[in-house]
């Protein structure tokens, strides 16, 4: 009996707590493929010893238990980086860690355990489990990414972030699509167990190496016709851009003795060395930390960030004016001119639960983690902004960067780039900023457009619309980068389709996975 056979046997026996914990551990190892780690052989090992466990599944519930547990060790570690939040004020927010942490994994974990309990209820065995379990798969991550609102943070396709060639199936498939090819390679490993011959192994062997080899060798061929980066046609002519990181102690940002001294540092940051070139400075969300339309002193302190001719991009709060009811605030992003004029507006849709509104307020006894007792307000949706002398774009404040399909607006003008504003502050030194920015470069292989972010602590970054990094400031660094505007390509497929070329996917592996149901 070989090595990988026992294994099989020994997790398919495991009962009660073993089984649970056993599940945990894996879901917590398979998240060691996301960034930064990128330890992208752990999943070759975690997803087989689910299907494995799965298999033993004697009851619909051990069924749904095998997909919630590991799940639920997958979150927990890929989402450690909440509690760097609410540690920004321990005293008023420290007892909400385990809550975020295990709460948050717990319920995005159960549409995992809704998928595997699907699968045992459709009565699939041999290579079609397989195929149904990736769609499966696929689908919890989808339907994680809108229901309540929506939290599509590291799904299994940014274990590819490592690999920019893999990536660029996202082009055409999306990170659903991606995420459904993945988990077919890694889930494949699982049937070495049933096979006794060398040419069956040998198959399975194939497919696994050879998916990902395909896909590299497929993303290597579209990324050596794209146009090279050192090239001037490359780039937006006139266009020079300044991402200004200041690095802002997230405690410190709101202190009335410290707002106008952070504001006059973003615009000192703004104003070093090099900026005679510049012509579009780019701070952070919430880095003006004063109602900018309303505040006129502030304003032009601002604005004397902006270039002679040029703009000045930040992240502000918007609220009514006084006398105005209801009374709203908005986490906003602001276009100002070098003389103090206003002219452009974009307000934050996607806002964050318990971050920056409460939901069930009237039960839940709970202040909002940012700054003020208010909740924001949620603007219209993505929009495309015109500001003079740049070509449109599409703003995003924070994790809205994390949604596919979602960071255009339809029914305007098709942007010319896309720009992140974060405070990723928020996060500290861990491996939030990181996963942070692998989605947001994957909107831009999706989208076909270039992305600008600017973070408060990092990443700050410039990527092509390839996913290709341009410019980049490290995590932690204080400093400002200086780069050239990408491009835009034309829309790929998934730019022009959305999840409509992910879902045909899923349909044809959902075909191939049917035919073999076993007979009741």
């Amino acid at each position: 009996m070989s090595f990988i056979s026992t294994a099989a046997l020994r997790l398919k026996a495991l009962s009660g707590w073993r089984r649970r914990l056993a599940l945990f551990l894996l879901g917590c190892l398979a998240a060691l493929a996301l960034p930064p780690v990128h330890a992208l052989p752990t999943v070759f090992i975690a997803f087989p010893a689910l299907v494995w466990i799965f298999d033993a599944s004697q009851s619909r519930k051990a069924a749904y238990g095998a997909g919630w547990w590991w799940a639920m060790g997958w979150f927990s570690v890929g989402f450690y980086w909440i509690s760097n939040a609410l540690l920004t004020d321990v005293a008023k927010f420290g007892w909400m860690i385990p809550f975020a942490i295990f709460g948050l994994s717990g319920l995005v974990a159960a549409f995992f355990g809704a998928a595997t309990l699907a699968v045992r209820a459709l009565g699939v065995q041999g290579s079609g489990r397989i195929a149904l379990l990736a769609v499966a798969w696929t689908l919890a991550d989808w339907l994680r990414s809108w229901v309540l609102t929506g939290f599509p943070w590291n799904p299994l396709g940014s274990v590819w972030d490592i690999s920019l060639p893999v990536l660029q199936a996202g082009a055409v498939v999306g990170i659903w699509g991606l995420g459904l090819l993945s988990a077919v390679v890694v889930m494949l490993p699982a049937l070495l167990a049933e096979q006794s011959g060398r040419k069956g192994r040998a198959i399975i062997l194939a497919m696994v190496l050879g998916l990902p080899v395909a896909g590299w060798i497929g993303g290597t061929i579209r990324l050596s016709g794209a146009p090279d980066l050192a090239a001037a046609e490359t780039y937006v002519p006139g266009v020079k851009l300044r991402l200004v990181q200041a690095v802002m102690a997230q405690g410190n940002k709101w202190r009335d003795d410290l707002r106008e001294a952070n504001l006059r540092e973003h615009v000192a940051l703004s104003r070093s060395p090099g900026v005679d070139s510049v012509t579009t400075v780019v701070w952070p969300e919430t880095a003006a930390p004063y109602f900018l339309d309303l505040d006129t002193l502030h304003r032009e302190i601002a604005a004397a960030a902006a270039p002679v001719g040029g703009h000045l991009l930040t992240g502000a709060p918007r609220i009514t004016p006084k006398g105005v009811e209801p009374l709203q605030i908005w986490n906003s992003l602001f276009a100002v001119t070098a003389r103090a004029e206003i002219v452009g507006v974009y307000d934050k849709a996607h806002l964050v639960p318990f971050g920056e509104y409460v939901p069930f307020k009237s039960i839940l006894p709970i202040a909002k983690i940012t700054h003020g007792g208010t909740d924001f307000s949620a603007g219209p949706g993505p929009r495309t902004l015109t500001v003079p002398g740049l070509p449109p774009f599409s703003p995003l404040i924070c994790y809205e960067a994390i949604f596919p399909a979602a960071v255009v607006d339809p029914d305007a003008e098709r942007p010319q780039w896309l720009l992140t504003i974060t405070n990723d502050g928020w996060f500290g030194m861990s491996a939030g900023p990181y996963q942070h920015l692998a989605a947001a470069r994957m909107r831009a292989i999706e989208e076909g457009l270039p992305l600008v972010r600017a973070a408060n602590t990092g990443i700050s970054a410039v990527f092509d619309p390839y996913g290709r990094e341009v410019a980049r400031l490290a995590l932690g660094v204080k400093g400002v980068v200086d780069a050239p505007l990408p491009k835009p390509i034309e829309p790929p497929p998934y730019g022009r389709y959305g999840n409509a070329t992910a879902f045909i996917l899923m349909l044809i592996c959902l075909h191939l996975g049917s035919g073999r149901r076993k007979s009741t």
